[in-house]
C-alpha cells in the first residue's frame, strides 16, 4: 500500500478540564496519553496530504477567482472523462448541504418541491435548508434508506389523480443519496427503474453523492460512474467525506443546467471568490485515480471493522456495503466503549440497546482497527 495510506492526518479526542472531552488534530505516534481513536464520521480528518501538498505548491500562484481559473477547467476536464460525458456541465461547491440546497431551489419551479425518502439527508439532516428556499420536501416510504421504484410510481400517479393536485406543492424532482444514510446502495436495475419513472413524468433524478467514492469502490455494487452519469440528470461528487478539505463537484448531465446558474449560485452565498481551492482539490482527486483509490481504502477497512464486529458476536442493525456500519449495542456496552473509542450514536432501539455508527475513511488506519479490537476484547470477555 502506498505511503500516503499509511500516514493520514487523523483527529482524536482528549480530555479537558473538568473531564469533557475537546477535539484536536495528531498524526500517528503523535497522540498524548488517554487518546481517542474515532469512528464518528468519514469527514474527522483534514485532507489527504497529497491535496494539502498541491495546494501548498500553488499557493503563490496568481489565478483568476469564482472557479475560472486553470486548475478548475482542468478538474473538470478529468471529471468529464471519468464519467463519460465529454459535454458534461460541471460546478464546484463548498459542501453538501449548501448544494443540495442550491442543486434543488435552482430547478424547481416556485410551485414545486423535491421527493425525498423519509429518511434522506435533505428529510432529516439539513436543518430545514431546502424548505428555507420556499420548496417543500416531499416525503415517500423508504426501504434501507431507498426508494422503490414502484412507491415513487405510486406517489407520483396518486397525486396528478387526486383532483385537487392544483391546490397542492407539485413533485419536481426526485432527490436521492448514494450511499444512503443507512449505507446501503442502490443497483443498477434500482437505479434504472428510478430514472424510468422519473422520464414518465418528465422530472429530474437528483443524486447526493455525498459518499459517492466509497459506493463506487464497494465490493457489492454493480454501478459505475458512467452508469451513474448516463441514469441521473444530476448529482455530486462528493470531496469532503472523501480525502477533500471541503468540496462537492455537481455534474449536469444532459444540457441541463439552469440559465446563468453561476449567478443564482452567487445570490445564495455559495459563490467561492477564492475558487482554485475547490478546483486543486479536485484535480488532484482525479489525477492517477486517487478518489477511487483512496475510496477503495476505506472499503477495506469497514471490511475488517465488520470482521471484527461479527467476532465479539455484535449484531448489525443492517447489511451496509460501504463504509458506514450501524451495530446494535447494549447501552452499558456503549458507555464503556464511548471511554476509548468515538462513534456516532444514531437511534434508540428499545430500553436497553441502541443503534450506532461506526465509519471507516480514507483516513482510517490498521492501528485504528487494532486499538477497536483491543478495546472490544477488554469489555467483552
Amino acid at each position: 500500500m502506498k505511503k500516503y495510506m499509511t500516514m493520514p492526518a487523523l483527529r482524536c479526542k482528549i480530555k479537558g478540564k473538568r473531564g469533557k472531552k475537546k477535539t484536536g488534530s495528531c498524526y500517528p505516534g503523535e497522540r498524548g496519553t488517554g487518546s481517542m481513536v474515532s469512528f464518528e464520521s468519514d469527514y474527522i480528518a483534514g485532507a489527504h496530504p497529497e491535496i494539502l501538498k498541491k495546494l501548498g505548491e500553488t499557493n503563490m500562484e496568481s489565478l483568476s477567482g469564482y472557479g475560472t481559473d486553470f486548475y478548475c477547467e482542468r478538474a473538470k476536464e478529468r471529471i468529464r472523462r471519468a464519467v463519460g460525458m465529454e459535454d458534461a456541465e460541471i460546478a464546484f461547491l463548498v459542501g453538501g448541504t449548501q448544494t443540495n440546497e442550491v442543486v434543488i431551489s435552482t430547478m424547481l419551479s416556485d410551485y414545486e418541491g423535491v421527493v425525498a425518502a423519509k429518511t434522506g439527508h435533505v428529510s432529516v439532516h439539513e436543518a430545514g435548508a431546502i424548505e428555507y428556499t420556499g420548496h417543500k420536501v416531499l416525503e415517500v416510504p423508504q426501504t434501507d434508506g431507498k426508494i422503490d421504484a414502484e412507491v415513487l410510481n405510486s406517489y407520483l400517479t396518486g397525486f396528478y389523480e387526486d383532483c385537487n393536485h392544483e391546490h397542492m406543492v407539485f413533485p419536481g424532482m426526485v432527490y436521492i443519496s448514494h450511499p444512503t444514510e443507512y449505507g446501503t446502495l442502490y443497483s443498477k436495475q434500482e437505479l434504472t427503474e428510478l430514472s424510468e419513472v422519473c422520464r414518465r413524468f418528465q422530472i429530474p433524478l437528483y443524486m447526493d453523492g455525498a459518499r459517492l467514492g466509497y459506493g463506487l469502490m464497494s465490493r457489492d455494487t454493480d454501478l459505475t460512474l458512467p452508469g451513474i452519469a448516463s441514469l441521473c440528470d444530476v448529482f455530486y461528487i462528493g470531496g469532503t467525506k472523501v480525502g477533500a478539505l471541503c468540496g462537492e463537484a455537481v455534474v449536469f448531465t444532459k444540457g441541463n443546467m439552469p440559465k446563468h446558474f453561476m449567478t443564482s449560485v452567487k445570490k445564495r452565498g455559495a459563490l467561492l471568490a477564492k475558487g482554485r481551492l475547490l478546483g486543486i482539490q479536485f484535480d488532484t482527486l482525479f489525477a492517477d485515480d486517487l478518489y477511487f483509490e483512496i475510496s477503495r481504502h476505506a472499503i477495506d477497512m469497514a471490511e475488517r471493522l465488520k470482521e471484527l464486529i461479527r467476532s465479539h458476536g455484535l449484531e448489525f442493525y443492517l447489511d451496509s456495503p460501504t463504509n458506514q456500519q450501524f451495530v446494535i449495542l447494549e447501552n452499558s456496552l456503549m458507555k464503556n466503549l464511548e471511554q476509548d473509542i468515538a462513534f456516532s450514536f444514531w437511534e434508540k432501539k428499545d430500553d436497553t440497546h441502541s443503534v450506532v455508527r461506526f465509519a471507516t475513511s480514507w483516513s482510517t488506519t490498521e492501528q485504528d482497527l487494532d486499538r477497536l479490537e483491543e478495546v472490544l476484547d477488554r469489555f467483552m470477555k
